[in-house]
């Protein structure tokens, strides 16, 4: 085991032997750290915080600090890190509270870029990027692939669908449907287009891109249509894909409402 001697490590944390400990870094008791990954100089590590393989751990991160919660009163809750993420320099994610889930989830494959931060109860998905200063508030849930530029805040309990790809310095207050462009703030939120450059660069098929490419025209742009009428048209004209199928479900299971606001098509 690689560990800077400056390192303070508390006796009850687990640590792999393959893992490195850089100067100054501060891992507490209730952490337990899976194979090759890297604590840089000064990160810390706390609370009841597991972390999978293979993650980089970046300088002045705070990982698995109690939530910022009111409510919180030191219950035992806890974060769960998956495995290959680069989570760089003054990062924070939080632990979850008993009102939530009692855990905040981070899956595998991410990049959270300089001071971003994950809120208690959030649970986000696989190979997320989210760039410099995104923050997410509490409970919210990220679905794979999906892609957040910086500056970005996005309110509690919000939903953002899987490859969606949200531009910078958007403040989301709804719900963001999968696959689909978006930028602005709150009521001057608009979906663009579908995501049609990160979908191909992921293996969709030229087919699959046109179907949701004619299910966003129903959706999005057709005013004289209510929600609930373009999404069954949706159905009816589009009955044989899986991905035009998640994308009215998750209109169909939305609490706080979704963006359906287009702006000026970029494709």
């Amino acid at each position: 085991m690689n560990i800077h001697p400056t390192a303070v490590i508390d006796q009850e944390a687990k640590i792999h032997v393959s893992t490195t400990v850089g100067p100054y870094a501060v891992i507490e008791k209730g952490v337990e750290i899976g194979p090759d990954c890297v604590v840089c100089p000064h990160a810390v590590i706390t609370g009841l915080t597991t972390i999978g393989a293979r993650n980089t751990i970046g300088s002045f991160t705070n990982i698995g600090g109690p939530p910022q919660d009111l409510k919180y009163n030191n219950e035992p809750t806890r974060l769960v890190i998956g495995d290959d993420n680069q989570i760089r320099e003054y990062v924070s994610i939080h632990r979850g509270t008993p009102g939530g889930h009692g855990v905040t989830t981070v899956g595998s494959g991410n990049l959270l870029m300089a001071y971003t931060h994950i809120a208690h109860d959030c649970v986000v998905g696989n190979q997320v990027i989210m760039a410099n200063a995104a923050t997410l508030g509490g409970h919210v849930e990220v679905g794979d692939r999906v892609i957040i530029g910086g500056l970005t805040a996005v309110h509690q309990f919000v939903r953002i669908g899987e490859y969606a790809y949200i531009g910078g310095m958007s403040g989301l207050s709804k719900d963001v449907p999968p696959y689909v462009i978006m930028a602005g703030v709150r009521n001057q939120m608009r979906v663009t287009g579908i995501n049609r450059i990160g979908l191909r660069r992921s293996g969709f098929s030229t087919d699959e891109i046109k179907k949701l490419r004619q299910a966003y025209k129903i959706i999005f742009r057709s005013p004289d249509l209510l929600l609930q009428e373009a999404l069954v048209k949706t159905m009816e004209e589009i009955p044989d894909c899986a991905l035009v199928a998640t994308l009215v479900n998750f209109f169909i299971t939305s609490k706080r409402s979704v963006v359906r606001m287009a702006g000026d098509d970029e494709e």
